[in-house]
């Protein structure tokens, strides 16, 4: 019985999943990749959005938190990790966006264009400059 239960949250779980990707589809190449408890939703390889217990959470930030208020209210995803709790940048999609296509995309196109500002923020330079020189100290 609990195999049988199992099987039928994984069929939910990949059917959820495939809506996602032909929902997402018009943004690009999209696609999930397990992560931990959950599933990274990635855009031409940078993530922009999660999956956790059948809910679809957004990236956002300062410039889309006012664009996507509705989401921006909600908490955002949070977990545990060595008993203190971690809250990242994902938000919640309200339930019946999933049911608005266009809409959908919005979000989406939203949520790629925050991942897309954070990733600049964190991308090595091409030209780091010249190498240091450690000097060491004499006795």
């Amino acid at each position: 019985m609990h195999r049988a239960r199992s099987r039928a949250r994984a069929t939910m779980s990949d059917s959820f999943k495939d809506f996602l990707r032909e929902q997402l589809a018009p943004l690009g190449h999209v696609t999930l990749r397990r992560m931990f408890r959950s599933t990274g939703v990635f855009c031409n390889g940078l993530m922009f959005g999660l999956i956790h217990d059948e809910a679809l959470y957004v990236r956002i930030d300062n410039q889309t938190s006012t664009e996507l208020s509705q989401a921006a209210s909600s908490p955002p995803f949070r977990y545990s990790r060595n008993g203190r709790v971690v809250d990242l940048p994902y938000h919640r999609v309200p339930d019946d966006l999933l049911d608005q296509p266009d809409e959908l995309l919005i979000w989406a196109k939203a949520a790629v264009a925050a991942a897309q500002r954070v990733a600049v923020k964190t991308r090595p330079s091409p030209h780091p400059g010249p190498p240091r020189v450690r000097r060491r100290k004499l006795p």
